[in-house]
């Protein structure tokens, strides 16, 4: 809840408004030094004046279009609730028209610099932190970016918006407007070392704004912002474009200089994807980023590729690998069983479909923190150990006594015979080629729910191996609008889901995993889990006061979440894998743990050749 500094309050307007020309209030509120970003463990990298991020070309020309895919549709230009399936270019944390109080640097993990934020107060302690607002920030109407906008807004998400936020700012006890361009946040004692950094990338929106809508509706009227770019145009469903903003106040920023070149951004939606790589392969369509390894073998061969004129590159991906796996619903009785749950995951034949379907172009996922320090390696070690010997009695054995339960390649049919094995210890018996309760009678069957028809492809192979089990599976394919109701209402069995880590996990492991989260409808802890364990581990994520800290507990979770079987983990792509048409430029080196497409430009002399071989 706002509240007003008492004595400040009791100050002269004019001394209150003077500002330095960098956008500093004149006299500090506290004795903490002023600073220019922020970092999780260390100190940010790149000193106070630096000029801009090591890889972008200052040099690079303004001007020209970039058209990207987007599949299925989208009637909502306001990504800070859950209602409504908001626009490409749009996410919980902004995107292109909204100005966020710090930003990420792409090639430091830990670390954000000020963008709206020109000044940075942070207690040693973590308690609390000062934020100077740049007194030359604008909306993009025109008016200035104020320490009201960012209470508003931080009130405003943490209430009505998604709920994420109140995950993200659960430990902000209370937020102070201390002047017209100063705020500061008070946080619990013993809050999360890394929520500095996540209130730093809090979008903040018109206070004024706001006042006028009901922001806990979907609405194709653009929300304001102060970003690089402006929505230009809207075909609900069908297309969107951002124009960049040339009064853009930020553009001279240093963590601004040398992006942001494109004037317009497009993204035109396709229901079907192989419709959208048709239009790539028209040059309708600049750019794609492959997912499906099908088209990334044999859907490039065509004459304006032949000629040179589309560059495929594959960028090595630094993050750990997303979880993209089979969620099943726990609030479903069939899948209460651990047996079970691990019995189904053993019908995923992952060998034959990366050989078969996929070229062999995937890797095999076998936890949530895959390809980072923070995997669960064989055996726990010590500081797991420390962590999870006060709850041995309601965890596994194996958590503590056996290696990590890792799908090697391994033949079919012993992997069936396993998981008969587990179905008969869970109750379950053969009944006239149906496998059904021993007691009760009642079959094992359930229904895997898709967005994607694309997905049945991968989804078949399993259900015929558990149809040898004698489990019955349907699939059913809904649309996008169809599916995102059902998965808000948790109204599933089964379906395919992505959890995204950072190499840094904090606060947003409570609405992956967290109890408190498990019956809220629209949350993301998607399996309902509610653990003791769980919750107390991901406590210890949050507050972890060092990286080795860190890495221990996330560990710890990794190996408690792969031992529970919740989720069938599936595949991912050790690279990402992308195709354009050879009329953008690209900066000499690319940031370690992003594509920052916002640092590329068009290169007029590419577009005229692109031109002219294809009159």
């Amino acid at each position: 809840m706002m509240r007003m500094n008492r004595w400040r309050g009791l100050l002269g307007a004019g001394l209150m408004m003077a500002l330095t020309a960098q956008g500093l209030q004149a006299a500090p509120v506290s004795d903490v030094p002023t600073v220019h970003g922020i970092s999780l463990y260390d100190t940010p990298e790149l000193p106070a004046g630096f000029d801009h991020f090591p890889w972008v070309n200052v040099q690079a020309p303004k001007g020209g279009d970039m058209v990207r895919a987007a599949q299925g549709s989208f009637d909502s230009l306001n990504p800070f609730i859950v209602r409504g399936d908001p626009a490409s270019g749009l996410n919980a944390f902004g995107g292109l028209p909204f100005d966020t109080l710090m930003v990420e640097n792409p090639d430091e993990p830990f670390t954000l610099y000020g963008l709206l934020a020109a000044g940075i107060r942070l207690d040693p302690d973590r308690h609390w932190m000062e934020i100077d607002l740049d007194s030359r920030a604008r909306f993009h109407d025109g008016s200035p970016v104020t320490a009201e906008d960012v209470v508003t807004t931080f009130e405003t998400l943490k209430t009505q918006g998604s709920p994420l936020y109140r995950a993200y700012y659960a430990d902000v006890t209370g937020v102070e407007m201390l002047s017209p361009c100063t705020v500061r946040f008070e946080f619990s004692a013993n809050n999360s070392r890394e929520l500095p950094l996540i209130l730093g990338q809090m979008p903040v929106l018109s206070a004024a704004d706001i006042r006028e809508r009901d922001i806990t509706r979907p609405t194709l009227d653009p929300l304001m912002g102060s970003g690089p770019y402006r929505i230009a145009s809207v075909q609900p469903g069908q297309r969107i474009v951002y124009q960049r903003d040339d009064s853009y106040w930020a553009r001279d920023l240093p963590v601004n200089r040398g992006r942001y070149n494109i004037d317009r951004l497009i993204f035109d939606y396709y229901r079907d994807p192989s419709v959208a790589l048709t239009a790539f392969r028209a040059g309708r369509v600049d750019l794609r980023v492959e997912n499906i390894a099908r088209n990334w073998v044999t859907g490039y061969d065509f004459p304006a590729a032949r000629q040179g004129l589309v560059k495929r590159v594959e960028i090595e991906d630094h993050n750990p690998a997303p979880m993209q796996g089979f969620v099943m619903n726990l609030r479903r009785d069939i899948f209460k069983d651990r047996r079970v749950r691990q019995a189904l995951g053993l019908a995923f034949d992952f060998e034959w479909l990366n050989r078969n379907l996929f070229y062999g172009l995937y890797v095999r996922t076998q936890g949530f923190f895959d390809h980072s320090t923070m995997e669960a390696k064989e055996l726990p070690d010590a500081g797991e150990r420390d962590l999870l010997t006060p709850w041995r009695g309601q965890l596994p054995e194996e958590v503590f006594d056996s290696p990590l339960p890792i799908e090697a390649p391994q033949k079919l049919r012993p992997r069936l015979k396993k998981a008969l094995d587990l179905l008969y210890e869970a109750g379950y018996e053969v009944r006239d080629n149906r496998m059904v309760d021993r007691e009760t009678g009642q079959p094992l069957r359930f229904e895997l729910l898709l967005r994607d028809s694309s997905l049945e492809r991968m989804a078949l192979p399993m259900v015929r191996n558990l149809a040898r089990l004698g489990v019955e599976v349907n699939i059913r394919t809904v649309d996008a609008s169809q599916y995102l109701v059902r998965l808000r209402q948790f109204d599933f069995d089964m379906t395919t889901t992505v959890i995204a880590q950072s190499n840094n996990p904090g606060n947003e492991q409570r609405e992956y995993w967290g109890s408190e989260y498990a019956d809220q409808p629209q949350s993301r802890n998607l399996m309902g889990i509610e653990s003791p364990v769980i919750d107390d581990l991901i406590d210890h994520i949050i507050r972890a006061d060092s990286r080795e800290a860190l890495a221990s507990a996330a560990s710890a979770l990794d190996r408690v979440l792969r031992w529970g079987f919740y989720v069938i983990p599936q595949y991912h792509s050790p690279v990402t894998r992308l195709a354009y048409w050879k009329k953008f430029a690209v900066p000499d080196q690319s940031p370690e743990y992003g594509l920052d497409l916002d640092s590329w430009w068009v290169d007029t002399q590419g577009a005229r050749q692109i031109d002219a071989q294809q009159e």
